[in-house]
């Protein structure tokens, strides 16, 4: 059924083109973020509180879901532009495709939920259309644009969360962990072992930071993987010397941690890999 629908989409897209010739695309926007609004829709809280609960849920499920909001899809139907932002930012993991698309163009009134080929099950074609029809459409008609999207997100992670699915990655997320992490343990790493190499010399400040750090990082993660790289992390820093800072004459020197902003590249949001298959529905308010 599924590559019925994608086959007649292909077909949809050819005869369109062989009648209009080429024709202008609506742009799609980079995926950095769980919720893109082009639009300026939602207030940077709204995105927050948005974003906060599609990375929870990511991390406990697995699943990818996303938010775009965009001012129009013209000259193209929402089906065919969704199609191509759900190819190109392919949400979901790889093989086991559970990534979900809500995506509304604001100006055309139209709304669709794009379904990943391994949420069919749960999240079917019905399923999706009543999400929209019974949960969503009512809040926009209302102009709650914010209630609506929060809304259909909460039914669809709830829909969701009933597919069995295979557990997130234990490596992806001691990777993530290890990531919030690294500063905070990095900038105590440079502190104690500076103070403790003055204290009690080299090696042996080395091997007390080590073990000082590790057990933070045990006890901050859960995992001892974690433990055991940030301990023998800190170690070598400080068995290395002064590059990462030392104390001197009661003062601290030491170089900066982190980019500007503070910001990383693991705060950027990226898809799986995941596949679709034009499974979903769409809507009008």
């Amino acid at each position: 059924m599924t590559f019925m629908r994608r086959l007649f989409a292909l077909l949809v897209a050819a005869f369109a083109f062989a009648n209009g010739g080429v024709r202008a695309e609506a742009p799609i926007p980079s995926l950095t973020a769980r919720v893109t609004d082009e639009t300026g829709t939602l207030t940077s809280e709204q995105r927050s509180a948005l974003e906060q609960t599609l990375k929870d849920f990511e991390a406990r499920k697995g699943t990818q879901i996303s938010v775009l909001i965009v001012p129009t899809t013209q000259p193209e139907t929402i089906e065919q532009y969704s199609m191509r932002v759900v190819d190109q930012w392919k949400l979901g993991r790889q093989k086991i495709d559970d990534g979900a698309l809500l995506i509304v163009a604001k100006n055309d009134r139209t709304l669709r939920i794009e379904v990943g080929y391994g949420l069919e099950g749960a999240l079917n074609d019905a399923t999706s259309s009543r999400i929209i029809r019974e949960v969503i459409v009512p809040r926009f008609k209302q102009g709650d644009f914010y209630g609506g999207v929060s809304a259909g997100v909460d039914s669809i992670i709830r829909v969701a969360n009933g597919e069995p699915l295979p557990a997130p990655s234990r490596s992806r997320g001691e990777s993530d962990g290890i990531g919030r992490l690294l500063p905070v343990l990095f900038v105590m790493a440079i502190v104690a072992g500076g103070l403790l190499r003055v204290l009690l010399g080299r090696l042996t400040g080395a091997v007390v930071t080590g073990g000082i750090i590790g057990i933070l990082a045990w006890v901050l993660s859960g995992a001892i993987f974690v433990a055991i790289v940030a301990g023998g992390i800190a170690l070598v820093f400080t068995l290395v010397g002064g590059g990462l800072g030392a104390f001197a004459g009661g003062r601290y020197i030491g170089g900066r941690s982190g980019g500007p902003g503070g910001r990383s590249n693991s705060d950027i949001f990226r898809g799986g890999g995941g596949g679709f298959g034009g499974g979903g529905a769409s809507g009008r308010w």
